[in-house]
């Protein structure tokens, strides 16, 4: 489960309906209810805040979101898109990371999942982080 305050329009997170889960982009928030409007591939749907999950974050989700990969002669990997960056020290493991853009750099934020890394994008950047390319 997410906590309501984390997430914003724009967000990627999973929502579950009768076993199912959905992919999806936020598209509206009801504040009064919690309830949280997803944009899947079939429909909108509205969910509960209970029924809502984080996207792990994963090197597949950030190709989704048009990130460029680069192996480093150390075998780190760098993931790239615009001046924003992100160095992991293993390919695949995402439970330690430094990121940066521009002079804002940030060793070992908390990020693993898809929604925490959109928020400190959005933070860093002043541009939400979508799939659309730059």
């Amino acid at each position: 489960m997410i906590k309501f305050s984390d997430i914003k329009i724009g967000d990627f997170v999973m929502g579950e309906f009768e076993g199912k889960k959905w992919e999806g982009e936020v598209t509206h928030l009801n504040g009064d209810e919690k309830q949280v409007c997803v944009q899947t591939d079939v429909q909108e749907f509205w969910f509960e805040q209970e029924h809502l999950y984080a996207i792990p974050l994963t090197e597949e989700q950030l190709m989704k979101m048009q990130f460029s990969r680069h192996t480093n002669e150390d075998g780190s990997v760098k993931y790239m898109k615009g001046a924003f960056r992100i160095v992991i020290a293993k390919p695949g493991d995402f439970s330690q990371m430094e990121i940066w853009y521009r002079e804002d750099r940030r060793h070992n934020p908390d990020i693993h999942s898809v929604h925490q890394l959109q928020n400190q994008y959005l933070q860093m950047t002043k541009v939400p982080l979508t799939k659309d390319h730059m």
